[in-house]
């Protein structure tokens, strides 16, 4: 068991590390391009906000469940407690938010001209800004609606059951809470998730065929490189495949959290573990769009 309890610190450890590593150098690159450009593209805006939310997630999540993981337990008052599960709510909430607007709009931008999306792809950029900060704000005005339901339950008298988080403890959600975090948190959850997949479907099926179109200019000239369809179409499935994989275990291992009474602490770890799977991993997945030469652009402020 000690082994085991070893390993569990040191994945917690090396997960929680390279998230915030990863995406804190992503954002210092988009921060370093908007100083250089003054303005950033609508896609590297987007991006930039989802690199701020996963790290808003690692840090509220990862940090505590690593602390606690090795043997620092109990270390939040309620305040506290409540105040890190706000922050990992919404940041969650717009993390996936997020990545749905960046599907929609590339898959806008990659329409054909025949396309009903064709006419509205200049405004969509338009309205890029707007949309980021409406789903900023949406969630944390829904997350802070738990927060006060949740003191206004500590100080009632008929407190039944509370929920352990390993770094601090809550009250348990009841009916009326459970409903409204269906209806304001889960249902459009789903409806991201959903939208992610039918964008990014449409996005390859568009590169396909674009591909297939110049497929016999190209072999004319009898060029086996790797063309930027191809590049293109694989980043679309790793992106796709990454948050459509781990949003889905989260979901089921969250799913069975709720419903065991009595379940165990591995199923407790295999469940935090997988929701920090995707904002740990995907600047990774990002990443593999630029040049290893970019990190050589940071060299510039020191002239």
């Amino acid at each position: 068991m000690d082994i085991w309890n070893l390993a569990i610190r040191i994945i917690f450890l090396s997960q929680t590390t390279t998230g915030i590593l990863g995406n804190l150098l992503l954002m210092l690159y988009y921060l370093v391009l908007y100083y250089r450009e003054c303005t950033l593209k609508s896609t590297d805006l987007i991006l930039m906000h989802l690199m701020a939310a996963n790290t808003l997630v690692v840090l509220s999540a990862g940090v505590p469940q690593t602390m606690a993981v090795w043997g620092l337990k109990q270390f939040l008052n309620d305040f506290g407690c409540n105040l890190l599960l706000y922050i990992q709510g919404f940041a969650r909430s717009v993390s996936i938010g997020t990545t749905c607007l960046l599907s929609v709009f590339q898959a806008m931008t990659l329409s054909p001209r025949n396309s009903c999306w064709n006419d509205n792809k200049v405004k969509a950029s338009k309205y890029i800004k707007c949309s980021i900060s409406l789903l900023w704000v949406f969630y944390m005005v829904t997350r802070f609606i738990f927060v006060v339901h949740n003191f206004i339950k500590m100080n009632s008298k008929n407190i039944t059951k509370g929920r352990d988080f390993g770094y601090c403890s809550i009250v348990e959600r009841d009916d009326i809470s459970d409903s409204f975090y269906t209806a304001l948190v889960i249902c459009p959850e789903s409806f991201f998730a959903v939208l992610i997949t039918w964008s990014s479907a449409s996005m390859i099926v568009v590169l396909c065929r674009h591909k297939r179109r110049v497929q016999n200019i190209r072999s004319s000239h009898g060029s086996r490189r790797n063309y930027p369809e191809s590049r293109a179409t694989q980043n679309i499935l790793v992106l796709l495949a990454t948050f459509l994989a781990f949003y889905t275990l989260s979901t089921i291992f969250r799913g069975c959290i709720a419903l065991l009474y009595n379940h165990s602490w591995w199923l407790v770890y295999i469940s935090r573990l997988t929701s920090l799977c995707f904002p740990c991993f995907v600047p990774f997945v990002i990443l593999r769009h630029y040049s290893v030469l970019f990190l050589f652009s940071l060299i510039w402020l020191k002239k």
